[in-house]
């Protein structure tokens, strides 16, 4: 091809040099480039100025039929368009055909959540007489019921908490704030922890310190700490899940809508910014579909 290894060879130098890009990077990038360049040899187009728009529909039909996932697909067309940008720019094309391509759409995966069955067996597991028992199922109730994240949960400190009208002061992403209810569950276990394990831990420790939720040695747990805590929990309760402390975010948030709760106040509460986090929780179990459908639909009813 016409002064193609000349073009990729300085739009290699400029990856490097110029946008001081990772060996993989570079390396990514000029394979898809090689990768177009095998496909314009197999269309029989010498020059990159003849790449049009019908040409790019074909290339990423080809691509499709190899069974490419989207994430590779998206990362060939940007390459290429980058590829073409450096091109424009040089005065070596006219135009950037790439430019009004989109990328495809990634699929957003369902969030993992955790049935009532399962929940039940974290509950169940801690220890309620020993200091560390009531911190962990204050943990896991207070993650639960609320649905906080576990950056959000590590930060509180026990003035946040109002038990008289049952909410926690919540310093969310971006310094955003909000109130949150938590039910009688929650405050139980609370209660217990903060006026009697919670004593016990700190005494532990040679400085005093606001955060709610201890370590063993009575300093504040880290967020790491926490993850470690639900998996002790998860082995204990012989569970083969993996639970982590967002999978009870997303827990919270399927139970919710799953009962009949409104996209809106479930954002609210999650402290989204924007509706579309939310909805990637629309899913519902198949026990809530069926349900749904044995008590609307009027043929699905034993009313013989």
């Amino acid at each position: 091809m016409n002064n193609f290894h000349e073009q990729s060879k300085a739009f290699n130098m400029f990856l490097q040099v110029e946008k001081n890009a990772s060996p993989y990077t570079v390396r990514s990038y000029m394979d898809d480039i090689g990768d177009f360049k095998d496909f314009l040899i197999q269309e029989n187009i010498s020059n990159l100025n003849e790449v049009d728009y019908r040409t790019i529909r074909i290339y990423l039909t080809r691509l499709y039929e190899r069974e490419l996932g989207r994430r590779s697909v998206s990362r060939k067309i940007s390459s290429l368009k980058g590829f073409y940008r450096f091109l424009e720019q040089n005065g070596q094309v006219t135009d950037n055909p790439f430019i009004h391509i989109s990328l495809p759409k990634a699929a957003k995966p369902i969030p993992g959540f955790l049935y009532a069955e399962e929940l039940e067996k974290l509950f169940e597991i801690s220890d309620l007489e020993d200091p560390i028992g009531q911190r962990n199922q204050a943990l896991i109730e207070t993650l639960y019921a609320t649905g906080i994240r576990v950056s959000e949960c590590q930060r509180m400190e026990l003035s946040d908490i109002d038990f008289s009208i049952g909410t926690m002061f919540i310093r969310g992403k971006g310094n955003k704030e909000r109130y949150l209810p938590f039910g009688r569950f929650a405050e139980v276990a609370l209660e217990t922890y903060i006026h009697d394990g919670r004593k016990k831990l700190l005494e532990k420790s040679s400085s005093s310190n606001n955060a709610v939720f201890l370590n063993a040695r009575g300093g504040p747990l880290t967020a790491r700490g926490m993850r470690l805590v639900l998996n002790k929990m998860v082995d204990n309760a012989a569970m083969t899940v993996h639970v982590h402390p967002h999978k009870l975010r997303h827990t919270f948030a399927t139970h919710m809508l799953n009962e009949g709760a409104d996209l809106r106040t479930v954002q609210e509460l999650l402290g989204h910014e924007n509706l579309s986090s939310t909805q990637i929780y629309t899913h519902v179990t198949k026990d809530r579909l069926r349900s749904v459908y044995m008590n609307s639909h009027p043929r699905a009813k034993n009313d013989f």
